[in-house]
């Protein structure tokens, strides 16, 4: 058994490339769901291996076989090298936790930063910059989030642009994209290969909100001006 718990870890290897292909054939949304899914339904079964990795060498300390029949035969078939194994496995859980854990509030402190303290309501918020930008704020639970642009954005943009703009950005609001990349990135702190998904998910939310976007103005090549003229 100690041998096949491996497998779960191997796996994202082989995977994580397969899905990448995948998601660049499908369309922008299912894309997401994919790229999404395999990112946490990895972790998860990377963590579940890790834990698995620990029984076998805990049930080798007298304190825990102490436990009873669960652990006895998993400690009796186990070899010498599992408690080595089971300390290894439990430092990487707890690695991961960690990493999670700065993650988490990595982000909070960044939303925060950003963030006004009481918010007008207002969908749009102007900032007097020259400097074009423009993005989606997420809300406090339970608030909308709101649009961010600069002034130099807006006057880079004729009227027909900043709706195209704007619906790009609120696509991102309603699609609630935020958390998809909050949980590639914690998903990424739990096992190497997964790091490979963030970009790919990125570019897939990306283009979510761009069909978004041409769906609203009812013109790609308006919508593809706009979105074109913000990255740049």
């Amino acid at each position: 058994m100690i041998y096949a718990v491996w497998v779960p870890l191997l796996v994202p290897f082989v995977v994580v490339p397969a899905a990448r292909r995948l998601a660049d054939a499908l369309a922008p949304a299912r894309a997401v769901r994919l790229l999404a899914a395999t990112g946490a339904g990895l972790a998860l079964c990377t963590l579940i291996a890790l834990a698995l990795l620990v029984i076998p060498g805990a049930g080798r300390l007298s304190a825990v076989a102490a436990a009873g029949d669960f652990v006895h035969p998993l400690a009796a078939a186990a070899p010498a090298a599992a408690v080595p194994l089971a300390a290894a496995a439990l430092a990487l859980i707890a690695g991961c936790a960690a990493a999670v854990a700065r993650a988490v509030r990595g982000h909070w402190a960044q939303l925060q930063r950003v963030r006004p303290a009481r918010s007008d309501g207002e969908e749009l918020a102007v900032l007097h910059d020259s400097r074009p930008d423009a993005y989606a704020l997420p809300g406090r639970p339970g608030s909308p989030g709101r649009i961010v642009v600069t002034t130099g954005m807006l006057h880079a943009l004729d009227p027909a642009e900043r709706e195209a703009l704007l619906a790009h950005e609120r696509a991102h609001l309603a699609g609630h994209h935020h958390l998809y990349l909050v949980a590639a990135e914690l998903s990424a702190r739990c096992h190497p290969a997964l790091r490979a998904l963030r970009a790919p998910l990125g570019y897939a939310l990306e283009r979510c909100a761009d069909e978004a976007a041409a769906h609203a103005v009812g013109d790609r090549r308006v919508a593809a001006r706009a979105i074109g003229r913000a990255a740049l």
